[in-house]
């Protein structure tokens, strides 16, 4: 399940992983909201949480993960992903030079540095 969290900027979209990630969740709530904040933005960034909750990455969600970054690709100015889970932190890791932005992977117990720096202008 994918949640928006509040109390970002509005060029930020800010989400929450939890449990089962599927197709469903990127088509419900990721897909729709980076697509009002680049009607509204020329620029906008990704604050992504996954923590201990978390479950599974469905494989049709992974590819929509990546539709989605790659549609959009010279508007991401920055993206935070916060977690432990080592695979998904590797996998940010060797991707990040797809990324045209800066991309940065924090631990949970640094979130509020995640979100201090995703907001900085």
């Amino acid at each position: 399940m994918i949640e928006q969290l509040s109390g970002f900027p509005d060029n930020v979209i800010a989400l929450s992983g939890t449990g089962r990630i599927t197709r469903d969740d990127y088509v419900a709530t990721v897909i729709p909201a980076v697509d009002a904040a680049l009607k509204r933005n020329k620029e906008i960034r990704l604050y992504y949480e996954i923590g201990p909750e978390f479950e599974s990455f469905d494989p049709t969600a992974a590819w929509e993960d990546f539709k989605v970054g790659m549609e959009h690709i010279s508007r991401w100015q920055r993206v935070a992903v916060v977690t432990d889970v080592d695979w998904i932190k590797h996998t940010m890791q060797i991707f990040s030079f797809l990324m045209p932005g800066d991309m940065r992977v924090f631990p949970t117990a640094d979130t509020d540095e995640a979100r201090s720096w995703i907001a900085r202008p």
